[in-house]
């Protein structure tokens, strides 16, 4: 229980602080841009040396399918960390939609820092968009976390650094996802087309995943 407890807190901490980044900064400047990727990248390898010894520190969906494909947990421990990432994110979002009716600073977002389509051409690219990104993402996971071949202690930071860089590419064309719940907690307040589009950070990110698993299998074989 520890462990889906822990990816439910890892999951709140970055999307509260990550959306929350972009939602008071902006992504419409570079600085705004830049700052947000920043505060994703820096929230996971802060959360990776804060709960990775507990249960690994995924946080995110899409982690956990590639590694449940890679064989390296339980299809049963995968639901629990997918119950607690999903409430994670529904929890962040709630209180960032509480931060957003109770502080003087608008939400310049406009969307408590929910992933959109419009920007990457529609669902079609959006969904290129986020496959491809969580693709590189998840496959730096599984590469640096590899128990023989794997970055060790230092997994945490490749991981986070990589986070950084699909967020510089991705922001302007879909908000970045890379993570099922993280795009959810966000969309369900603040509904309308975010809500509407949100199975696009499923699917995409999900494609993402398995087609990292497959290469990774392949990559890593001895």
């Amino acid at each position: 229980m520890k462990k889906y407890i822990a990816e439910c807190i890892g999951t709140f901490v970055l999307t509260l602080l990550g959306c929350g980044t972009a939602m008071f900064l902006g992504c419409n400047t570079p600085a705004g841009v830049v700052g947000t990727a920043i505060a994703f990248g820096l929230t996971v390898i802060a959360m990776a040396y804060t709960i990775g010894s507990i249960s690994g520190c995924h946080i995110n969906p899409a982690i956990t399918l590639a590694v449940a494909l890679s064989g390296r947990m339980t299809w049963k421990d995968a639901c629990g960390y997918w119950c607690g990432q999903i409430i994670g994110g529904i929890l962040a979002g709630a209180v960032l939609m509480l931060l957003a009716s109770v502080v003087s600073a608008p939400d310049l977002t406009g969307g408590l820092g929910s992933n959109g389509v419009a920007n990457a051409g529609g669902v079609g690219g959006a969904l290129l968009v986020e496959c491809l990104a969580t693709f590189i993402f998840v496959l730096v996971v599984l590469g640096s976390t590899d128990a023989k071949k794997g970055a060790g202690n230092l997994a945490g930071l490749a991981i986070g650094l990589t986070l950084i860089l699909v967020h510089l590419v991705c922001i302007n064309l879909t908000g970045t996802s890379v993570n099922p719940a993280r795009s959810l907690g966000p969309a369900l307040f603040a509904g309308g087309d975010a809500l509407a589009s949100v199975w696009v950070f499923f699917v995409g990110p999900c494609a993402g995943a398995v087609l990292s698993a497959l290469v990774w299998k392949y990559l890593g074989k001895e």
